[in-house]
């Protein structure tokens, strides 16, 4: 027999569903046809990962923030050399 495999889309539908508590564990899994072991074990994994999805995307954000700033630096002195070039050539 052939395990049954899950994409994550239904697996987040399925924790969300779960998360609105507006039908039971055991209604949810009679429904879908998977266990209530399974579902309870979705729905820890999900909780436990949770506040990692935030920390991620602000480490992200910091890293772009922080090479935005780096390529800024360098275009003013890249402006501020050639000014000074050009001041200099006009002399």
């Amino acid at each position: 027999m052939k395990r049954k495999r899950y994409t994550p889309e239904f697996k987040s539908k399925i924790v969300l569903e779960i998360l609105k508590e507006e039908k039971s564990m055991s209604q949810l899994a009679s429904e879908h046809g998977i266990h209530v072991n399974q579902l309870s074990q979705w729905k820890s994994q999900a909780l436990e990962q949770m506040p990692n999805l935030f920390s991620s995307q602000t480490k992200e954000v910091d890293k772009l923030k922080k090479e935005h700033q780096q390529e800024r630096e360098q275009l003013y002195a890249e402006v501020g050399k050639l000014t000074t070039q050009l001041s200099w050539l006009k002399k």
